[in-house]
């Protein structure tokens, strides 16, 4: 593994605590200023392909559901190649309507000059439809 590849997987890491703390805004700071989030699937209200600003505001709302402030996102398996790092997650919340949620993600995020230029987020749409939704 290159230097680069395990400075982008420590880059990863770091991302994804401060996100787990619910310092969004801070965690958006290791990303490029054209960086994008993409949420992929088909479900309306979350899924899509969203600028840095605006994958902040759908982070920051998404906050007022969890009781701590914040989603818990643990990294599991990391892999990395090239500019590209996988990560396989898993993530915990506890909801202020007392209901848990625990999805299960896989992320391939790619770097560019030392942060994150892109982010495709994959995870179980059908339970994130039925926390945030109403099924």
């Amino acid at each position: 593994m290159t230097d680069q590849t395990q400075a982008n997987k420590k880059l990863a890491a770091r991302f994804f605590e401060a996100f787990s703390r619910g310092e969004i805004a801070n965690a958006a700071t290791l990303m490029t200023n054209d960086s994008h989030w993409t949420v992929m699937g088909g479900l309306d209200g979350m899924s899509g392909v969203y600028a840095r600003d605006a994958f902040v505001d759908l982070a920051e709302g998404a906050k007022a559901f969890y009781r701590s402030g914040a989603l818990r996102i643990t990294p599991g398996i990391m892999t990395a190649e090239d500019d590209r790092v996988s990560v396989i997650a898993t993530g915990h919340a506890e909801l202020m309507d007392g209901r848990t949620y625990e999805p299960d993600y896989h992320f391939l995020l790619t770097f560019r000059d030392g942060a994150i230029a892109e982010v495709r987020e994959y995870m179980d749409t059908l339970h994130a439809k039925d926390i945030f939704f109403g099924g």
